[in-house]
C-alpha cells in the first residue's frame, strides 16, 4: 500500500518522502504524545481491572447463590448478611484509586506545561482560519500555510514551541503522533509544544467542529533531517521568483483582486485574508490538504474553489480559458 500512494505521488509530480506515515495514534512519537499515551495505559489498566473485579464477583454472585428447586419451600429462619469490614473497604478503595489517578494526571499535566524553550528551541505561531492554516516563524520572518516544517529534535531535547491563535471560531489542533489536542480560541492564546523523534510527514487535522469544510482542514508537519530545516527555511526567506516568462500572467494575477488576499513577497500583493503564496509550489497539497499540488489541480482550484471546497472564502473569478492559463503559470513559477 505504501508503495502504491509513493507511485500515485510521484506521477501527480508531488514528491514521494519515504518517511510518509498514516496518523496512529498508538505510535507516539514526540514526549508530550508519549506522556498521554502512557498516562492513557495506566488509567486503563486500573479501570480494566476494576471492571475484571466486579465483573468476576457478580458472576459469580449470579452462580453462587441462584435460585435452586425447592427454595421456596424451605423454612429458615432469616438470616443478616453484610460485613463492615467490606463496605469500608469498597468505599475507601476507590476514593484511593480516584486520587491516584488524579495526581498522575496533574502531574502529567503540569510536567508538559511547564516545558520552558531551550536557547535552541524553534517558535512558531500557528494561526486557525476557516478551513486553513496559516503558520508564522517570527523568528526566521517566515510565513506559510498548511504544511508546518520543524526540525527533527536532537540530543540537547530541541523542540518545537508554538502559539495558537484563532481568526474566527474555535479550531482544534490535533497531530496524534505528536500531542494531544490543543484549542485555538479567539482573543485568547494558547500553547503547545512537541519533540519529533524521528523524521517524516506527520498528518493531523482540525479537532474542533468550526464550519461546513472542518473535516477538510487537514494539516502536515513536516519533520526535517537534521541541517535539511535549514535550508528549506533560506529558500523560505526568499522573495518571490521573478521569472519573465510568466509576465503576462504575473500581471494579470496583480490585476485581479487576488492581491487584497494573497501575499506574494516582492510583489504588489499584500493580503492577509488568504495563505501567503510566496512559494506555493513548495507544498505538497493544495485547500488544506484537499488536493496534491499538481498543475491540473492548481488549475481547477483556481477556476472554481467552490466546487472543491464548497463554502471556502475564495470566490471563483471567472477566469476565461487565456486568462487562466496565464495566473496558472504564473502560480506555477512561485517555488
Amino acid at each position: 500500500m505504501l508503495a502504491l500512494a509513493q507511485a500515485a505521488l510521484l506521477q501527480t509530480g508531488v514528491p514521494a518522502l519515504a518517511e510518509h506515515r498514516i496518523a496512529n495514534i498508538f505510535r507516539p512519537l514526540a514526549t508530550p504524545a508519549d506522556s498521554e499515551y502512557k498516562l492513557a495505559l495506566f488509567v486503563l489498566s486500573i479501570t480494566g481491572a476494576i471492571f475484571v473485579i466486579v465483573g468476576g464477583l457478580l458472576l459469580y454472585a449470579m452462580i453462587r447463590f441462584r435460585r435452586k428447586p425447592g427454595d421456596d419451600a424451605r423454612q429458615e429462619p432469616p438470616q443478616v448478611y453484610g460485613s463492615n469490614q467490606i463496605e469500608v473497604a469498597w468505599t475507601v478503595i476507590p476514593i484511593l484509586i480516584v486520587f491516584i489517578l488524579l495526581g498522575v494526571t496533574v502531574r502529567m499535566i503540569g510536567a508538559i506545561q511547564d516545558a520552558q524553550p531551550g536557547p535552541s528551541a524553534l517558535r512558531a505561531t500557528i494561526v486557525g482560519h476557516q478551513w486553513w492554516w496559516e503558520i508564522h516563524y517570527p523568528d526566521l520572518g517566515i510565513t506559510t500555510a498548511n504544511e508546518f516544517h520543524v526540525p527533527v529534535a536532537d540530543a540537547s531535547g530541541h523542540a518545537t514551541f508554538m502559539k495558537l491563535e484563532s481568526m474566527d471560531v474555535i479550531h482544534s489542533f490535533w497531530v496524534p503522533q505528536l500531542s494531544g489536542k490543543t484549542d485555538l480560541i479567539p482573543n485568547r492564546d494558547n500553547a503547545l509544544w512537541f519533540d519529533p523523534r524521528e523524521p517524516g510527514v506527520y498528518l493531523g487535522n482540525c479537532a474542533e467542529y468550526c464550519g461546513q469544510q472542518h473535516a477538510n482542514m487537514l494539516l502536515r508537519v513536516i519533520v526535517h533531517r537534521e541541517g535539511d530545516f535549514e535550508k528549506w527555511a533560506a529558500a523560505q526567506s526568499k522573495p518571490a521568483e521573478d521569472d519573465p516568462a510568466v509576465s503576462q500572467g504575473k500581471a494579470m494575477f496583480e490585476s485581479l483582486s487576488c492581491v487584497s488576499c494573497h501575499t506574494v513577497r516582492g510583489t504588489s500583493a499584500k493580503g492577509d485574508v488568504g495563505p501567503d503564496l510566496t512559494h506555493l509550489m513548495s507544498r505538497e497539497t493544495i485547500g488544506s490538504g484537499v488536493l496534491p499540488n499538481t498543475p491540473k489541480n492548481l488549475r481547477d482550484w483556481v477556476k472554481d474553489p467552490q466546487a472543491i471546497k464548497p463554502g471556502c472564502l475564495m470566490p471563483s473569478m471567472r477566469l476565461n480559458g487565456q486568462e487562466l492559463d496565464q495566473v496558472v503559470a504564473y502560480l506555477e513559477s512561485l517555488k
